[in-house]
């Protein structure tokens, strides 16, 4: 009985889901709005909402649905990722680095690269160049690529000219 139930509910998170991957995101809104209660899809319907308002910069809306998705899973990447760019954007910064280091806690054994990258974005912003440049450090180490992002990172002015931030961009020595 469950599965039939579920079967129109997981149905109309792909295709809301489908909308988002396509750039539509009012339309993916549309489909989440027709229903009240999404039972056992919650996370998934509450992620949506969130990604579909953050797409229409609608920043502070975006903000409920995805506490509501960060509540029900506390390791999710995508929602830390998404909560931490709607509370910069609402001029939320501390909220945005608690819920970076939230999901980087519960993520301790598997540390995750864009959750450290964007810590050491949101502690820059914030004047901590200390913490900045550990997260940074952090995330080049697990993944030296995110060194290519670095030049264009306006969230970083404020480290530009520390010479331990120029000595991580320029990134390790070549061995000889």
């Amino acid at each position: 009985m469950s599965r039939i139930i579920r079967d129109p509910i997981k149905r109309q998170l792909d295709e809301a889901e489908g909308y988002l991957m396509l750039n539509l995101p009012r339309k993916a809104i549309e489909i989440l709005e027709r229903r009240a209660d999404w039972a056992t899809m919650q996370f998934e319907a509450s992620f949506l909402s969130g990604e579909a308002l953050r797409s229409l910069e609608r920043y502070r809306e975006a903000l409920k649905p995805l506490e509501v998705a960060a509540a029900l899973k506390p390791a999710d990447i995508g929602v830390a990722i998404a909560l931490g760019w709607c509370y910069k954007r609402t001029q939320r910064l501390a909220q945005a680095i608690d819920s970076l280091e939230r999901a980087a806690r519960h993520n301790a054994k598997t540390p995750q690269p864009l959750i450290h990258y964007n810590l050491a974005c949101y502690w820059s912003l914030a004047g901590n160049a200390s913490k900045a440049l550990d997260e940074l450090t952090v995330a080049l180490d697990l993944e030296p690529e995110l060194r290519s992002l670095i030049p264009a990172e306006h969230d970083f002015d404020k480290l530009r000219g520390n010479p331990e931030f120029e000595r991580l961009t320029i990134g390790p020595a070549p061995l000889a």
